[in-house]
């Protein structure tokens, strides 16, 4: 195809949005390649914001654009969008030709993260330099202030931006989000930007003015100081005084993995402030921001990627000083790996967590959120090393992690006493529930890390009085004026003030500490034992139960031999928690306890009497009993324990249907035609004779039990006992009916077949039949009223 001819450039982008809805996607692409390659930057610049939106959608939701959070690999349009939005491709070629002629493109500041939002409406700087130099100031004053961001800033925000933008599913989608073209381009993107092995490459766009440079870059000198950690300093900047900052020519190795990365984690974590998150412990604040499960599974691709990346860091590196000495032999790409995860992710991801922690629903979604801490605590799973063959409760976590633990001691020690008391509120008898006690157990149980965290914990307790005379940063060298041979003591107190300085700046000043290996902790990992105890033994009831129901409904029980009714059903349990998951579910629990006493050192003796003592105290009597309640004005009313009883599986109530039997829902054993014709005759004969069949019952003789044996409902009386109900309703007598619903089971139909083909095979014929059939109901049934009762006593 020929190259568009050269135009207006209002009509060039009247022509795009024209071609947008009525050439495919394909050809839209194969013009934009040819536009973007032939068209001078002065041109492309005023088609690339709508192009943006086009591709991302508008920040407001309205505009889909691509709908690349939908779009999966089995669609057609899936590698035509990879294609255009590679690292390299088309799409990021754009962005650094008009990064060379340093354009800007504002974003309105109402559509920043909470706390940014409010520091700039406050005046204040915010602590992400990011949002430094970039505000712009319109006559109308702060209210519609806006970000001018250069290309490559502008294209990673709405791409950023897109994750949180809510989406509405079409019908009868069932895509996963971590095989769509959205999470696949995140992954892409950090390992271009962010890589392992190697350097960032170069932009692939150069002009008269030389390689693409980087915009304002900050001196190496504060590049990455305190980013991450309040800083009271820089908090109090105003917005007014934004600070200049000198180009450093090194900074332009690693701008855009730097502009990459905040930008992902501001858009992605940076909802909750330490002051936000205090205020929202409060149930009358309304939440500013509440994630999804893809926006979690994005987030913690984000942290296993970052992982990689620090620890792709050269060994000889790894140590080294943070000083300014040490820059002349660290590349920028080196020193920023070296900080990557503890001041530009910690902060904001530990918030990020616990907010998740305590608002998110109490069902099996909670995974991914667990999986996104536990692929944080444990980094050196991402080493880039072969597996080691060791199981992995069996291996044992590196010494060399030690500092890692110390300064994320809270994302090991709060998060975990956060997770402790969101399990004791969830049910364990969930095979998926207790596949994630048995997951956090696990990893906690690596041998040596809970010697860490408890060390970690000791060094925070340390009084305040070691932290004097220390060095104002980093770790002590002979370089900083220390000495390998007196310098013992001061690595100590840097050690310490680091493992404080942390807690304090995730916490805040006043926090109150609550130690992980603590008697208060201890006591709720003890009511945690008690509980899975509680739920395995539930577990296994359930089992036992299913098993019975599965061996009586068998083919034999068309005979006669099992229950139809779906009123005897366990009412407790669920698709999920049954057959091979109740194993499971067992299996998980097992091994939880097993790995809770080896990180608490809990005695085993100890543990086995608890379970036996818990064990012996709820015989099969017991489970039967109803959650505990209080009589209400119109009935029973649960309490907070039965709740918990209910939760746990311990007690339960019987229900059963209580409306009128003839018109319960057709089961799967019964034919719908039958059952409403059956119906209809019945209703017929009852409205016809219902007087007499009332005067027959309530006759106190033979004949009366007789009627009342086959018209009455022997066991409503029984059932409405056991259900949490009105007065009124406990006191509602069923009027005598007949009722022919029995005859619409397909057992009740096979049975009287074979009858039919028995008697004739002994040579009786159909009406023969028909009359044994009705003389040995009619027998029966007076053999029941003369005996019944008798019967019901042995």
């Amino acid at each position: 195809m020929a190259a568009p001819i050269l135009q207006q450039p209002s009509f060039l982008l009247a022509n795009l949005k024209a071609d947008s809805t009525t050439k495919p996607l394909l050809q839209r692409c194969q013009d934009l390649v040819k536009i973007i390659d032939d068209y001078p930057a002065k041109e492309l610049h005023l088609i690339f914001p709508w192009l943006v939106e086009c591709v991302f959608g508008s920040l407001d939701g309205i505009i889909a654009g691509w709908n690349l959070r939908l779009l999966h690999s089995r669609s057609n349009e899936y590698n035509i969008a990879m294609e255009f939005l590679n690292p390299s491709g088309p799409m990021m070629k754009l962005v650094y030709k008009l990064q060379a002629e340093e354009y800007k493109y504002e974003i309105p500041v109402n559509y920043l993260p909470g706390p940014v939002k409010a520091c700039i409406q406050e005046g204040v700087l915010p602590d992400c330099p990011l949002f430094h130099n970039k505000l712009q100031f319109p006559l109308s004053g702060l209210l519609t202030l806006n970000l001018a961001l250069n290309p490559f800033e502008f294209f990673m925000f709405n791409f950023a931006y897109c994750l949180i933008t809510p989406k509405i599913h079409p019908p009868g989608y069932h895509g996963s989000s971590t095989d769509s073209a959205y999470f696949v381009l995140v992954d892409t993107y950090l390992k271009y930007f962010l890589p392992s092995e190697g350097v960032v490459p170069p932009s692939p766009f150069t002009d008269s003015r030389g390689s693409v440079t980087a915009p304002s870059p900050r001196s190496s000198s504060v590049s990455f100081a305190g980013y991450g950690v309040h800083s009271p300093s820089l908090l109090k900047h105003h917005i007014f005084h934004q600070p200049s900052v000198n180009a450093d020519p090194a900074a332009q190795e690693i701008w855009r993995s730097e502009t990459l990365l905040q930008m992902f984690v501001e858009i992605w974590l940076h909802h909750y402030s330490l002051d936000m998150y205090q205020k929202l412990q409060s149930p009358q604040v309304k939440e500013p921001f509440s994630p999804t499960e893809e926006h979690v599974l994005v987030v913690r691709l984000l942290v296993k990627h970052l992982h990689a990346f620090s620890n792709s860091l050269k060994p000889e590196q790894l140590s080294s000083s943070p000083s300014a000495h040490s820059h002349t032999h660290t590349s920028p790409l080196e020193e920023f790996k070296r900080v990557v995860v503890q001041r530009f992710v910690q902060q904001k991801l530990y918030l990020f967590l616990q907010h998740c922690f305590g608002h998110w629903p109490l069902d099996a979604s909670f995974r991914a959120v667990l999986e996104t801490w536990l692929s944080y605590i444990q980094p050196w799973r991402y080493t880039g090393e072969k597996p080691n063959p060791q199981p992995d409760q069996n291996r044992t976590v590196p010494d060399k992690w030690e500092s890692f633990v110390q300064e994320n001691l809270l994302m090991y020690t709060k998060l975990f006493q956060v997770f402790l008391n969101r399990t004791v509120r969830t049910d364990l008898v969930n095979a998926k529930n207790a596949l994630m006690v048995f997951r956090v157990a696990k990893v906690f149980a690596q041998p040596n890390l809970a010697d860490m965290i408890q060390k970690g914990e000791q060094l925070f307790l340390e009084p305040e009085h070691v932290l004097h005379h220390r060095q104002p940063r980093g770790y002590l060298t002979p370089s900083q004026g220390g000495s390998f041979l007196s310098s013992r003591q001061r690595v100590m107190t840097d050690v310490v003030f680091r493992v404080k300085s942390h807690v304090y700046a995730l916490e805040g000043q006043d926090c109150q500490y609550k130690q992980m290996f603590g008697p208060e902790l201890r006591g709720g990992v003890m009511k945690l034992i008690q509980i899975i105890a509680q739920a395995r033994q539930t577990a296994k009831r359930i089992s036992d139960h299913s098993n019975e129901v599965a061996a009586n409904n068998s083919f034999l029980s068309w005979f006669g031999m099992g229950a139809s009714d779906l009123n005897n059903t366990f009412s407790g349990a669920e698709p999920e928690e049954s057959g091979e998951c109740l194993k499971k579910t067992h299996e998980f629990l097992d091994r939880a306890l097993e790995n809770l006493c080896q990180i608490f050192k809990l005695n085993q003796g100890q543990l086995s009497q608890l379970i036996a003592n818990l064990g012996s105290s709820q015989d099969d009597g017991n489970c039967k009993q109803l959650p505990d309640c209080i009589q209400g004005e119109s009935g029973l009313v649960l309490t907070d324990l039965g709740r918990r009883q209910i939760i746990s599986g311990l007690r339960r109530f019987d229900i059963h249907y209580q409306g009128d039997p003839e018109l319960q829902p057709i089961r799967s054993y019964e034919n719908a035609l039958l059952v409403r014709l059956f119906y209809k005759i019945s209703s017929l004969v009852n409205e016809r004779f219902g007087g007499h069949m009332n005067a027959l019952c309530s006759r106190p003789d033979f004949l009366g039990r007789l009627g009342r044996h086959y018209l009455g409902d022997h066991d409503s009386t029984v059932k409405l006992k056991q259900s949490p109900i009105s007065r009124r309703t406990l006191e509602r007598n069923r009027q005598p009916r007949l009722s022919l619903r029995p005859l619409a089971s397909y057992r009740t139909i096979v049975l009287l077949l074979l009858f039919y083909v028995v008697g004739a095979l002994l040579s009786l014929g159909p009406i023969s039949s028909t009359l044994l059939i009705l003389t040995g109901g009619f027998l029966y049934g007076l053999f029941m009223t003369l005996f019944g009762d008798k019967l019901k006593t042995h």
